[in-house]
């Protein structure tokens, strides 16, 4: 009987405890793990490059307000303005506002991208002391994800005569060959944010936002969504990203095809552009920028090309060919101009969607290539090599110049009609 009082009271303990303690997120299902993209982290290099920037104290900061968090409203609210807090510090460090947190040149848009990675990792793994769903957490990631790339701080000021302009950019990509790696069109998307320039009709006020290097994201529509409530509003637009060396690209033609050269997660697709009613989905888009003009001005040490090749199977066919000057009538894309990477899909999205608002005729808008953003002689080993370098730091400086010229004379072209 006295072994039986003695179990009998634990079993009472073990209920009375399980009643007092709360039941938390991990108790239901277990927290996802980090993505491939946010495991790199933990490499030497991004640990390196948020240090010097002053970027290493976004993530725990972030994990110090999430253990405050009693809710999924609170929660909420401390997603949005740590994500909207990082794009605009980034901005500020970029343009020469505050501190530069470290020796880092103000610059690189690397802190930002490992600090965002940071944050995501943080809020994918984090387990609540309340219950949390994994739709409430996918949602919770998909407003840092805005936020904190600027998709949701869009701000043109009213005022008669003011212009104005969108721009894109993208992330770091090919990390696996060289985690080292920095895109010049994410530095120029925090250089020019909230910029203004002079054309012949007056000032322009250009506003940035940043896209990851994810096939999934895109089949999402996270281009759709940032950009329909803004194109109907702007003046010119442009999607900007890295190409090739040496030399910018105005893309005359974007095709409707995914070439599947892995993202940033190692995720391949091979297939045509997936996009709301592919029923009325068209194999070609068209730049309506003002290309002739871009490529006759001297904006900088790089020579620009209006680009008109593409990969079709034309009609009829089976088998690919390539075409120096554009698709031929009733062909099938294999690659635009600017390849059949996530370059050319967001400006195939962004100008079939440009297309689909009855646009296509009155903004001008299309995607310009950058040069490759290369490191100095001598400074090309990732195994040996340093973060940065002179040379690199004056070849990310001049193409982000090269962009601001080329859209001064987009501007001013479109502008004058």
């Amino acid at each position: 009987m006295a072994s039986l009082r003695v179990r009998i009271g634990i079993l009472g303990l073990a209920m009375m405890a399980s009643v007092a303690s709360p039941v938390t997120a991990s108790a239901a299902a277990t927290a996802p793990s980090p993505t491939v993209e946010e495991q790199r982290l933990d490499k030497a290099v991004p640990q390196e490059i948020l240090r010097r920037s002053g970027f290493d104290d976004v993530a725990p900061e972030l994990a110090r307000e999430l253990g405050s968090a009693h809710s999924y409203a609170q929660a909420r609210r401390i997603v949005v303005h740590e994500g909207s807090a990082l794009w605009r510090r980034a901005v500020d460090r970029v343009q020469g506002r505050g501190p530069a947190g470290g020796d880092l040149s103000r610059d690189d848009d690397r802190p930002l991208y490992w600090a965002r990675l940071g944050l995501t990792r943080e809020l994918r793994t984090w387990e609540p002391g309340f219950a949390l769903s994994d739709a409430q957490r996918d949602a919770l990631i998909e407003q840092l994800e805005r936020t904190s790339r600027g998709q949701t701080d869009v701000r043109y000021p009213r005022g008669k005569g003011l212009r104005r302009i969108l721009v894109t950019g993208f992330d770091p990509f090919t990390l696996d060959r060289d985690i080292r790696i920095s895109n010049p069109s994410g530095a120029t998307a925090l250089a020019l944010d909230g910029t203004v320039i002079r054309t012949a009709k007056g000032p322009a006020r250009i506003e940035t936002v940043v896209f990851p290097v994810r096939w999934q994201d895109f089949a999402q529509g996270t281009v759709e969504r940032t950009l329909r409530r803004y194109l109907p509003k702007v003046d010119l637009f442009t999607t900007v990203s890295q190409g090739r060396v040496g030399r910018f690209d105005v893309e005359r033609t974007n095709g409707a095809w995914r070439g599947g050269f892995p993202d940033n997660d190692n995720v391949s697709r091979t297939e045509t552009v997936p996009v709301t009613d592919p029923a009325s989905q068209p194999q070609w888009t068209t730049t309506t920028l003002p290309y002739r003009e871009i490529v006759a001005a001297d904006t900088g040490r790089f020579p620009v090309y209006d680009h008109t090749e593409v990969t079709e199977i034309p009609a009829g066919g089976t088998t690919a060919v390539v075409r120096p000057d554009g698709p031929t009538p009733g062909s099938t894309a294999r690659a635009g101009g600017g390849g059949n990477y996530l370059s050319n899909e967001i400006a195939y999205r962004a100008t079939l969607l440009r297309d689909r608002l009855g646009l296509h005729d009155t903004l001008p808008g299309g995607h310009v290539h950058t040069p490759v953003l290369q490191f100095g002689a001598g400074n090309t080993d990732p195994a040996t090599g340093t973060v940065t370098d002179p040379e690199f730091v004056r070849n990310r400086l001049d193409i982000v110049a090269q962009v601001r010229a080329i859209l001064s004379v987009a501007a001013d072209a479109a502008f004058r009609k």
